[in-house]
């Protein structure tokens, strides 16, 4: 998730929780004409998240790349190639619109001509396996059956689904009789991705879908960061869950350098994790109403006592 299952995120967790995530794709990186970055951000900074020094002990990453310029592309992939990275992520499942207006993103998907010319310039060029990670369409489910032939034409490393549309952001549910529609169709490894929130949820999905490779948690593991350890047979234990919630905001205060991104990015991730302790919505606001992060913290300190 964007902003979100970044570096520090994945590094705490690998801490907390040794083990429990085989792999995550972290978040994408985006392209821009020439790999000319906005705002005159070096390389090194926009790879900061996968700089594989940065990621000793942190969960093995896969790279994703948001773009749709096959040079750029190119280059980028194969510069991740000799970081060590032997397999990048295609993202063209992003919903945000600000992304989607360019054709990037979900924003490609009603433009079949517009995905295969990408894959023909840089399948053959890249070095590294590519995976892609989709929605079933931008605007509507029927979209994905255009695509599913062009995807067939290229050795992809897997295609993981989620089955929304662009259009729906992440309101109303995965569309799960389009995803079986689609999942025969497919010659590659197939992951599910969409709503995975508890151990019945995987079982569902497995049970529903048994010919699928595997199951990306996204959403889920912010709202109940002990679910892999639930899915393994563990049971919930809310002593690791404050562990973690308590380890996250102290790497926050030490690594973020001002009081404004302490504050934000506290907020950020306590707006999905208060969710996972015993405590009402009216008491989560007060740490999110806080205007300094002295408040932030203390506020926290009490709510996971």
């Amino acid at each position: 998730m964007q902003g979100l299952t970044e570096l520090l995120f994945r590094r705490v967790y690998e801490e907390c929780f040794p083990g429990a995530i085989s792999l995550a794709v972290a978040p994408f990186i985006s392209l821009t004409h020439n790999l000319q970055f906005a705002k005159g951000r070096s390389m090194e900074t926009m790879l900061a998240d996968v700089l594989p020094e940065s990621n000793k002990g942190s969960i093995p990453v896969v790279p994703q790349i948001l773009g749709k310029e096959p040079e750029e592309f190119v280059e980028m992939g194969n510069m991740l190639y000799e970081m060590g990275y032997m397999e990048v992520n295609w993202n063209i499942g992003c919903p945000m619109r600000n992304i989607t207006g360019k054709h990037r993103g979900s924003g490609i998907l009603p433009y079949p001509d517009e995905v295969r010319a990408v894959l023909d310039a840089v399948v053959p060029r890249l070095k590294s396996r590519l995976s892609i990670k989709m929605r079933i369409g931008l605007r509507n489910k029927e979209e994905i059956f255009a695509l599913v032939p062009i995807l067939n034409d290229y050795p992809l490393a897997s295609v993981t689904i989620h089955p929304r549309t662009g259009r729906q952001q992440y309101t109303g549910v995965p569309d799960l009789e389009t995803f079986g529609h689609v999942l025969p169709m497919i010659k590659h490894p197939v992951i599910y991705n969409g709503d995975i929130c508890t151990p019945h949820d995987i079982r569902r999905i497995e049970e529903r879908f048994p010919s699928i490779a595997d199951i990306m948690v996204g959403r889920g593991i912010l709202y109940r960061p002990t679910l892999p350890l639930e899915i393994a047979g563990a049971t919930d234990s809310q002593q690791l869950t404050v562990h973690f919630i308590q380890r996250l905001k102290e790497e926050i205060k030490t690594i973020l350098p001002t009081e404004q991104s302490k504050i934000r990015k506290t907020k950020e991730y306590w707006s999905l994790l208060w969710k996972a302790l015993p405590i009402s919505e009216m008491q989560a606001r007060e740490v999110l109403r806080a205007q300094e992060f002295t408040v932030v913290d203390n506020l926290i300190d009490q709510l996971t006592q």
